[in-house]
């Protein structure tokens, strides 16, 4: 018979911890502490120590890297020359400028990465190139000179 007393829930219960099962009372979590509460083991950053001065603030800092004398290169891959210039052409950062595989506010200094293949002869003059594309490009008989200044 349809009674107030026997009606089914419409929301099913949460989960409460501790509540019988096999982990028993305090279901895995150990025993109190900020990590066994709700939200606990997400609300505490990484390397806290409880008020403690943390690790990384106890040790002292070492060294300087000025990122002003940083090399920034902006990187070619392999891919980009077979597509963009003809068999026996000579390929610089101007020229990588003008037809647009360099943008313009990119850095001045250009690397060739090995990424992609080669078929044509070409002669790369640019600041630094990578082991495998210095190989591909000589495979395919071209050279790679390298530019000393900017």
């Amino acid at each position: 018979m349809f009674q107030l007393s026997n009606l089914t829930a419409l929301v099913k219960k949460r989960k409460r911890i501790g509540r019988g099962g096999s982990r028993g009372g305090t279901s895995g979590k150990g025993n109190k502490g900020q990590k066994a509460r709700t939200g606990g083991k997400g609300k505490v950053r990484t390397a806290f120590e409880g008020g403690q001065m943390p690790l990384v603030r106890r040790l002292p800092k070492r060294g300087f890297n000025n990122k002003n004398f940083q090399t920034k290169f902006a990187v070619v891959n392999l891919a980009a020359l077979e597509s963009g210039f003809e068999a026996g052409q000579e390929v610089t950062a101007e020229l990588l400028k003008q037809r647009g595989i360099l943008k313009g506010a990119e850095a001045a200094r250009v690397k060739v990465l090995g990424n992609g293949t080669l078929t044509k002869k070409l002669v790369v003059r640019v600041h630094a190139a990578s082991e495998s594309a210095v190989k591909m490009i000589e495979q395919c008989g071209g050279k790679v000179e390298l530019v000393k200044e900017i």
